[in-house]
């Protein structure tokens, strides 16, 4: 009996996280065309088709689910950081390696980092700290990575710091211009960007 309610919990918990999933689909999609503040939980159930309590279930509060889509960017730059960093290479590879796919990342997320400008203002303050320590940490894997890439003579650099306010600043400004309608696609995009990166950084 102890394996069928093991397997019994794996399957509540792996379909949780798919309605957890999809309500913030969805509530990503009304926060990004109406406003945080002219959305109600009243319009993602109705557009999801269940009743507000099933909402309830996964995210307590309008303003809990606003946290976790403006951190959804973040995250997504933070775990291609990390996945570059695990692939054991050296500081000029990884930057290689990491800079296109974190270009893509923003792209997928776009959404998501274009609420989190417009509607930080209507965070709990413990959750905009909680997104502030997100994205200094990331900043700060970032600029790790390019003083390595300056130490190891890979690329020439004089102030890591400055330098990652660049990349960082050019690969997010892309959510205000990128359209996923237009003529080039998410990838040729994300290989523009670090293409061009890599040049102002005279990488080697």
């Amino acid at each position: 009996m102890a394996p069928a309610r093991g397997g019994n919990r794996k399957a509540r918990e792996t379909a949780e996280a798919l309605k957890r999933e999809r309500i913030v689909e969805v509530a990503t999609q009304i926060f990004y065309e109406r406003g945080f503040r002219n959305t109600t939980l009243d319009d993602v159930a109705e557009r999801l088709g269940v009743t507000k309590p099933v909402l309830y279930t996964s995210f307590a509060s309008k303003t809990e689910l606003l946290a976790e889509i403006c951190a959804r960017g973040v995250q997504a730059a933070q775990a291609e950081l990390d996945a570059s960093l695990a692939q054991g290479l050296g500081p000029g590879a990884t930057f290689r390696h990491f800079i296109p796919r974190y270009a893509a990342a923003i792209l997928r997320t776009q959404r998501n980092i274009a609420i989190n400008i417009r509607e930080e203002k209507n965070l709990d303050p413990a959750d905009a700290e909680r997104l502030g320590a997100l994205r200094q940490e990331f900043f700060g894997g970032v600029e790790g990575l390019l003083r390595a890439c300056r130490e190891c003579g890979e690329m020439e650099i004089a102030d890591p710091r400055l330098a990652a306010f660049v990349v960082v600043g050019a690969v997010s400004w892309t959510t205000f211009w990128y359209n996923p309608g237009g003529i080039l696609s998410a990838e040729i995009i994300s290989s523009r960007i670090a293409d061009v990166i890599l040049g102002l950084l005279h990488a080697q």
